[in-house]
């Protein structure tokens, strides 16, 4: 059977970092990798990559931010005035943002408050702390 260019190129890899590669270091390479392939789950990776891509715009930022700063819930009424863009589209960000899990929405009365959640509060942690 040929080797593919992957398997190649891991080859010289190999060869390069071990001084030589056998057939037997190649397969145990690829088995270690496919073992680390296999803790990787396919759910985890889908509901981060929908989180990493609610921060990805300005305006969800700026609200995210906004509440983790204020480290309790606020009014949409009060949030709104303090963003340069239009009603529709803070409530848009904010479903963006419930639906990714960084911001819980409770309705009081006719008032929507939100908080930033646990997960929120870790992630703009990771990104203050590595400034």
């Amino acid at each position: 059977m040929p080797e593919t260019t992957t398997d190649e190129r891991l080859r010289r890899y190999l060869r390069d970092e071990l001084g030589e590669c056998r057939s037997e270091d190649l397969q145990q390479r690829l088995s270690e990798l496919d073992d680390l392939e296999a803790l990787i789950d396919e759910e985890t990776i889908s509901s981060d990559v929908r989180t990493l891509s609610a921060l990805g715009n300005e305006t969800r930022y700026r609200l995210v931010r906004m509440l983790v700063e204020a480290d309790s819930e606020l009014c949409v009424c009060e949030i709104t005035p303090l963003m340069d863009v239009s009603d529709s589209a803070v409530s848009h960000a904010f479903s963006t943002l419930v639906d990714a899990g960084l911001v819980r929405k409770r309705k009081d009365g006719r008032w929507r408050k939100y908080r930033a959640t646990t997960r929120a509060n870790a992630l703009l942690a990771v990104l203050d702390g590595t400034r």
